[in-house]
């Protein structure tokens, strides 16, 4: 197993370094600089802004100054807050995005899996057929729509909770309900599924067969091969929540890293782009890898390396 995560963190730096490289030059291609606004500045305040950020060399003496900060984990100055770095903002908002991800992502485990034993038990039950409705609606809709109904109902008509900021548990509920609603109904789906393949293995319908009680057959023995998909995806699906939040962070006016995002792209913030666009894929690759390894560790049957799979 060892060897296994060698290769797959070096295998990871290399993805890294392809994102940061496509995402360099991708920001480089847009037209217009970083210091372009709706009123020019003027000439020589332009080039001495391009002359402290290094804009005045070659794009590939750039390059490899930006790559060799990479290397260091120095994502770079923000081009748009003066005397404030990209590693300032992370270490200042990303605790926020993490906290509405964590949260989201124990509304969508704690309610999804038992939702979806549930409609794999009573499949085709009145139980069934409700959880495939709400969970149909929750997939279709993006989170804005839902951020947005949830506040026009639940802040604005009923003023239950309030309508924006962060800070408090009232403010958390909204945000954490429209972020998890897609998780959720695809987690319930999928534990319906995997739960419904393995009652129909041979083994469970032998412990069956000796008397084994149902409540044993369900959740000792099939629960704990079903719920292996599930962990599969939980990983990846962590990382795609907390980047998945810009809009809702944005509609909710969360101070988390989805939101400075969304501001970096309309600020032409290019180094805040590039330096979080590299976090949330080191962010999504680490989760990959320890998704993996995890997966090995609960299911004795899969072996890492060059062993295949008994």
């Amino acid at each position: 197993m060892f060897k296994y995560i060698l290769k797959r963190i070096a295998l990871s730096i290399v993805i890294v370094f392809v994102i940061a490289t496509i995402t360099f030059f991708l920001c480089h291609a847009i037209p217009g600089g970083p210091f372009d606004r709706e009123k020019p500045l003027n000439p020589t305040i332009l080039e001495n802004l391009n002359k402290k950020y290094n804009l005045d060399k070659p794009l590939g003496e750039q390059y490899i100054d930006y790559m060799v900060d990479v290397a260091k984990l120095d994502l770079g100055p923000s081009y748009y807050y003066t005397n404030q770095t990209v590693n300032d903002f992370i270490e200042r908002c990303f605790p926020v995005s993490f906290l509405l991800g964590v949260c989201a992502m124990l509304v969508a485990v704690v309610l999804g899996i038992p939702a979806g034993i549930i409609s794999a038990l009573k499949q085709n039950g009145w139980q069934d057929n409700i959880l495939k409705i709400l969970t149909t609606i929750l997939v279709s809709l993006p989170n804005f729509v839902i951020a947005s109904g949830l506040m026009y109902i639940l802040g604005y008509k009923l003023e239950l909770l309030p309508v924006a900021l962060w800070g408090t548990p009232q403010q958390m509920i909204m945000p954490v309900l429209a972020l998890s609603a897609y998780p959720l109904s695809y987690i319930t789906k999928m534990m319906k599924s995997s739960m419904l393949e393995v009652m129909s293995s041979d083994y469970i319908r032998t412990a069956r067969s000796k008397g084994v009680s149902k409540f044993m057959v369900t959740y000792k023995h099939a629960l704990k091969n079903a719920i292996l998909p599930v962990i599969t995806v939980m990983g990846p699906m962590f990382a795609g929540i907390i980047t998945g939040s810009l809009v809702v962070e944005k509609i909710f006016a969360i101070p988390g890293l989805g939101q400075q995002f969304t501001e970096a792209i309309f600020n032409r913030d290019y180094t805040m782009i590039m330096g979080l666009t590299i976090f949330y894929s080191i962010l999504l690759i680490s989760s990959i890898l320890i998704v993996d390894i995890v997966y090995a560790i609960v299911d004795p049957r899969i072996k890492l390396g060059k062993e295949k799979v008994e």
